[in-house]
């Protein structure tokens, strides 16, 4: 079992990722202070731009206004991995971007510092980008161990399948390294979460939990996010399970809801980056999608509607998943 990141007391947190705001452009008081309106525990600034300047005198005020509301913070970035697509020079190198996560990881109290790899357009083979974040993660090991942090590297937008992120979290070193469990992106890794629960919960430090609706099209299956509650992946099972296995876990959400994403699954080109996916892990994954029904698209929306629809995402999915947790 991984060590708890937290407070023994295994009462259910619900936290709030600043993704699913993203759209706001709030100041990190402003979030904070709308999420503990909200009654979270926990606010999860997943990239480094929510927090606002990395100046020290800044995330001492938000550390100290974060403790004021009650609110535990987690901080995260973006890829610091130099190999995958989704890394950006300009921001620097990834020794360089890991140490400004870590600096305010370090200042604003923050047990861990979330990360990922790359995303679905990384799969060309995804071994070599592996091999990539272990030797940073290696090379970094000692200024993490003693910042006192943890790097908690998320399934995220399809690049990683559960084996795989696990077999990267023990090359790195369970000792300084570990999960952020994310249960919307395995569908886009053509995986059933509760597969990725199973295979990663002993190394999860912290999560994002959404839900999504999958269904079978003619070219394969069509997956979509959606609010807690909406979709057809068991997701109260998923949360029963995780609190299970997992009590000293903070609950947080990562709500985003959109339009469904085709998986051509029928296509024999496309399993050129998934041809070492068992047949039975696939098979977990079809399973839900003939279970599954169309859904209508979402109507496009902009400005202040777009704005309201993105807050009443959210908090319609706390209130679902507070009413699960009983809190």
């Amino acid at each position: 079992m991984a060590p708890l990141m937290y407070a023994s007391d295994t009462t259910p947190r619900l936290g709030v990722d600043l993704f699913s705001l993203r759209s706001q452009k709030w100041t990190p008081f402003e979030s904070l202070d709308y999420c503990a309106k909200l009654g979270a525990k926990l606010v999860h600034f997943s990239e480094l731009q929510y927090l606002g300047s990395l100046e020290e005198s800044n995330l001492v005020a938000v550390r100290e206004h974060a403790k004021k509301l009650g609110v535990a913070i987690e901080v995260g970035t973006r890829t610091c991995c130099p190999t995958s697509k989704s890394f950006d020079p300009k921001l620097g190198t990834g020794e360089e971007q890991m140490l400004r996560a870590i600096n305010a990881a370090r200042v604003t109290g923050s047990p861990i510092v979330r990360t990922f790899m790359g995303t679905s357009n990384d799969r060309d083979p995804i071994e070599r980008h592996m091999e990539a974040m272990t030797a940073l993660l290696k090379s970094m090991r000692s200024r993490i161990i003693d910042a006192n942090l943890k790097i908690a590297i998320e399934n995220h937008a399809g690049d990683m399948q559960a084996r795989e992120l696990k077999s990267l979290v023990e090359m790195a070193g369970k000792d300084y390294v570990g999960v952020c469990l994310d249960s919307g992106n395995p569908l886009w890794a053509l995986e059933n979460p509760h597969l990725t629960l199973e295979t990663l919960y002993p190394y999860v430090l912290t999560t994002h939990n959404r839900d999504t609706a999958v269904w079978r099209v003619p070219e394969g299956a069509a997956v979509a996010w959606v609010r807690m509650g909406d979709g057809n992946v068991g997701i109260s099972e998923y949360i029963a399970k995780l609190r299970s296995l997992r009590p000293d876990l903070p609950v947080t959400l990562e709500i985003i809801v959109t339009n469904a994403r085709i998986f051509p699954y029928l296509d024999q080109k496309f399993w050129e980056p998934y041809r070492n996916q068992p047949a039975w892990e696939f098979a977990r994954f079809l399973k839900i999608a003939e279970q599954g029904h169309p859904r209508d698209p979402l109507p496009p929306l902009k400005g202040d509607a777009a704005l309201s629809r993105e807050r009443a995402d959210l908090e319609a999915s706390l209130t679902f998943t507070r009413n699960l947790l009983n809190v």
